[in-house]
Order: structure tokens, then sequence, then C-alpha cells
């Protein structure tokens, strides 16, 4: 690891400090239903919204009534996605007149950008209107990232209240997120991308003259489409000269901006934070990395001003930022040694190992939005990552299949990491031979019960999915390379899909009905499998007294804890997946090293 990377690391940290301890305090004002100072004049449109809606912000809802909003919310959403996809050549904004999405990409789309995932298995220029990508992906990245963090306040409010059956209402949370943080950031966002360079119009695709005409053959086909053989039964190829180039426009910077503050990550185009439309510059890269981590960030210092112990909020953002370095330095070291394979043929690597990154951010910048957005359950990618060294390609995935709680998702990764700490704290007790508490609240058989179900909902999708995918014949016909690289690419699509992230290997052809469905599945219950039960300890926990802290009880603020928390993600990691990471990057490695 070089010394450029040790201090973009360590600038980028000091950055997202400086930012998030503010937010923390105004996502705190959101979380309380607080007014906001400065925002008087959104609290009219607020009141409105419930009005139109028929909700009464006073009214409370025990963890059942939320679920069962959130839930129907979702469901709604999704069927709105599927249809404005499946009927958008008919529809306004479309200039390049895209055709509607077939039934199975439509599916998996909708489920995925309602998910809060953004696994896209089309090219967004290619196949999205301009309709399309701002009402329905856009309008659910605001919404997906307001539920998770609706689901996050309500686990705060299990800790926090003293015997109340309310763990808060879903549509005020979920009011209250959009109106006061998400939509207010990404105004802010989307002007300084387009100040950079981030393109924003309605302009159908430019035709432009190219300065340098390119030449090229490629097979000859019919007018059927077929490949034209020769006598003896070979392609005909046919010789072209390229004068123009098809350039994509569109909405894109407002669209850019709730990807990377939502930690949702669909690009709108086909090579998402790659492209220059997208991310112009090194600036625009930094600002786009601090964006993903914003949130996730200050909702652990929320989180300990609503429970009103801030320690506790540092304790989870220490654990949090120490799983991040390691892994980040890990992919940093893979990516800027040399590659042995390159090596043996005297190409020169004094600048790391730069295939599948853009030469302007450099191995340094590409490698740590890799660890970014694969730690944030984001997926917004400005590198290949199917290109990655085997470790450099493993850390990404251990990432997600850590069950993305190392920082995580918006709301995501918080709730995610309580769950560990409750976790913690249980395996804490049975060795001191006490009941567990966490904040004043006593951790007991249903907790726990529904602890193991959300921890184990995500490795059972992932591997079970895995499974079928190198079983079956339309699972194996996506890979594009054999071996255990392959079988690395499988592997990755589905930890990305019930991990909510959206990333991908990308040498995986998962355009197709096999891979669509599988894993909109695994993207749905991945989603709201774990969201069920942990409202369900939100409502649990609510109920109960909260406790005052004595002589036997276990601090959950200091070192100790902080390693412990640390001990049980990665082991409850390493225990489910090292077997299958094993027939994977790990083989890929030694093979690489055995030629």
């Amino acid at each position: 690891m070089t010394a450029q990377s040790l201090i973009l690391l360590i600038v980028f940290l000091a950055v997202l400090l400086v930012l998030a301890w503010p937010l923390g305090k105004l996502l705190t004002r959101v979380g309380d239903g607080r007014a906001i100072p400065g925002m008087g004049w959104l609290g009219k449109i607020e009141h409105l919204i419930y009005r139109v809606a028929g909700v009464n912000p006073a009214e409370g809802q025990g963890w059942k009534a939320y679920a069962t909003s959130l839930l129907l919310f979702s469901v709604i959403g999704a069927l709105v996605t599927y249809g404005l996809q499946r009927v958008q050549v008919w529809l306004p904004l479309n200039p390049q007149s895209m055709a509607n999405i077939s039934p199975d990409s439509a599916f998996n789309t909708a489920v995925s950008f309602v998910a809060n995932t953004n696994w896209q298995g089309y090219s967004g220029e290619q196949a999205m209107s301009y309709l399309t990508q701002m009402l329905a992906l856009a309008g659910q990245n605001f919404f997906s990232a307001a539920t998770g963090i609706a689901v996050a306040y309500a686990l705060i409010r299990g800790f926090a209240s003293r015997s109340a059956k309310s763990i808060g209402n879903f549509w005020v949370d979920l009011t209250r997120s959009t109106l006061y943080l998400l939509l207010p950031l990404s105004l802010i966002l989307a002007v300084f991308l387009m100040a950079q360079g981030v393109i924003q119009n309605f302009k159908p695709y430019q035709e432009v003259p190219l300065l340098d005409p390119v030449t090229y053959s490629q097979p000859k086909v019919d007018a059927a489409g077929q490949p034209v053989l020769d006598a003896k039964g070979q392609p005909v190829t046919e010789t072209l000269t390229a004068t123009t180039q098809t350039i994509a426009m569109g909405p894109v910077a407002s669209q850019e901006a709730i990807k990377m503050l939502g930690t949702n990550g669909g690009g709108f185009f086909n090579v998402n934070s790659a492209h220059p439309y997208e991310n112009p510059n090194a600036l625009t890269n930094f600002v786009q990395m601090l964006a993903i981590f914003l949130i996730p960030t200050a909702l652990c210092f929320a989180f300990g001003h609503m429970v009103g112990d801030q320690r506790q909020g540092w304790a989870v953002l220490a654990a949090m930022t120490l799983l991040f370095v390691v892994c980040t330095c890990v992919v940093m070291g893979a990516e800027q040694a040399a590659h042995p394979g390159l090596q043996a043929l005297n190409v020169d690597q004094s600048a790391g190992y730069m295939e599948g990154k853009e030469t302007r951010f450099g191995v340094s910048a590409s490698s740590l939005f890799v660890a970014v957005t694969t730690a944030a359950s984001c997926g917004a990618v400005n590198a290949m990552h199917d290109s990655l060294t085997p470790v450099g390609g493993l850390i990404p995935m251990l990432l997600m299949q850590f069950g993305e709680v190392i920082f995580g998702g918006v709301g995501s990764g918080l709730y995610g990491m309580l769950v560990f700490a409750i976790m913690a704290v249980f395996i804490a007790g049975l060795m001191i031979g006490r009941t567990p508490e966490y904040l004043g609240k006593k951790i007991q058989s249903y907790e726990m019960k529904m602890t193991a179900i959300t921890i184990l909902v995500t490795p059972t999708l992932v591997l079970a999915g895995t499974a079928i995918a190198v079983l079956c014949d339309a699972g194996k016909a996506g890979i594009a390379n054999p071996g255990a690289h392959g079988f690395s690419e499988i592997l990755y699509a589905f930890s990305s899909a019930a991990n909510n992230n959206g990333s991908a290997f990308a040498g995986l052809s998962a355009n197709t009905p096999f891979y669509n469905t599988m894993l909109a599945i695994a993207m749905w219950f991945g989603r709201f499998a774990m969201i069920v039960p942990i409202l369900a300890i939100a409502g649990s926990l609510a109920g109960k007294q909260r406790l005052e802290a004595n002589a036997g009880t276990m601090p959950t603020h200091g070192g100790m804890f902080i390693a412990l928390l640390c001990g049980v993600v990665v082991l409850v990691g390493v225990l489910n997946y090292v077997p299958a990471l094993a027939l994977g990057p790990v083989v890929e490695h030694l093979q690489l090293f055995a030629q």
C-alpha cells in the first residue's frame, strides 16, 4: 500500500467525520419529529401530504402495523415501477423511442430498485426512456432510501423508549426523511455535479463527427440477421468505416445525486460511475464516495443522540470504521501489487494493476471506491470489478457477505450492525452467566430468535441461489469465464442481490429469464425478510422497561465491546461463506501463482 493511498484514505475519513457530525443532529430532529431550523416552509408541505394521504402524524404504530404499511408501500412501488417499464414506448420523454422492457427484465428491475439494490441487467442508455429513469427509477431511489432510514428510526426508538407500544409512524418517517433530508441533499449534490460537467438535459442523443474515422471489420449478415458464409462454411467479414459517434444525453445529474446519497447505485449509463458524464474527474469521484458514506455515518451520531448516550453511536461507528479500514488496505495493496501474468510479459506496472480502471482515477481512488461502494450497499462502480485481482475481488465480495453492516446502506447499515450488537451482548452474557442487556433493555429469547432469522436470511439466499445456478444449465449458460472465476461471478451476483448491493463482476450474462427471476427473489427476501424481524425486535424492545446501569452491566461503549462487535461480524461471515470463497477467489489466487 503506497503513501498516496494511505493519505487518500485518511483524508477521506477525516472529511467524512466533519460532514457527518452536523448531519447527525439534523437526522436526530427528523427522527424525533421536531421542527427543522431553516426549513419551516417545508413543514406546510409535510402537513399537506398528511392531509391528502389521510395520515394522522400524531398516531403511533405498533411493529405489525408499521411493517404492514412498509410492505404495502413497497409492493405498490414495485407494481408502478414494473408497469412504467412495460409501457414506456407510448409515454412521453422518450426521444430515442426506447422499446418496452421485457417482462422478466422489468420484474427484476422493479424489485431491484424497490429493495434499494439497483442491480441492473440492462444497459441504461440503450433500454430506459428519460421518463422511466426519472419517474420510476429515481423515484424509487428516494423511497427505498427513506424506507431504510425509517426502519433504523423504528429500531432506535425500541431501544430509547420506556414501556411503549408504538415504534413510530412509517408514513411520517418516510415523509420526513424524504422532505428534510434526501431532497435537499440531492439538490445540493446535483448542482455541484452539474458544475463539474455531469450532464442534465432532455435532448435526443447526439450524432457527432469523429475527428479520426475508424475502420473495422465485422461478420457480414443477411437481411434476416443471419451470418453470411463462404463456400467453405466460414463467416464472411466486411470492412466498414465509422465517421460519426452517437453520444447519449439525458437528465443524469439529478439521478446521480440520489443514486449516491441513497446508497442506491443504479447508473444512468451502463458503465455507471466510470462514465465521464456521471463521474467526470477526481473531485467528483471523491465527493461521490463521501456521499455514499455520509448518511450511514450520520445515522450513527443520530443513534447516540436519540438513545441519550453519544458514546454508543461512537462505538458502533468505530467498529464500522475499523473493519472498513482493514478491508480497504487489503484491496489497495492487492491492486497495487504486480500481477504475475503481466510481470512475466515484462509489462510496466509501476502505476499498479490498471486493468479495468480509469486512468483519470488511478489505482488508489479506484480501489477506495471499490471498498466504499461494496461496504455501503451502494453498488455504484467506477472500475470493472471483474478485472480485479483475485484478492482484490474477494474483499468486496466479503464486505457484502458480512451483511452490509460496515457503514452499509442508508438505514440498513445501522440497523444491521445493531442486530450484530444484540448478538454480541448475548454471547458476552453467556460467557459471564448474566442475562444480556443492551442500552438498558434485556435481550431475551424472542429477540434472539428474531436476530437469528435476520442474520441467517441472506446467507441462505446467497448459498442456495449459487448452488442452484451452478447446477442448472440455465445458470451455467451465463458464465463467460470457466473455472474458479466463473464460480466467483455467480457467487458475487447472489451476494450482491441478497445483500442489496447491486454491483456485479459483470462477466456473467445475467439478463436472462433465469437470472432475472432468481436474483429478484434474492433481492426481495434479502430486503424484507430482514426488515420484518428487525421491526419485531423493535416492537419487543419498545415494550420493555429501560433498566439503569449497575456494577454488573457490561459497558457497550468501550474498546472491549468494539472488539467483540467486530469479532462477531467477522466470525458470522467466515462461518457462512469461507467454503464458497475457497471455491472461487481463493482457488483463483492460488492458480495465479501456480502458473
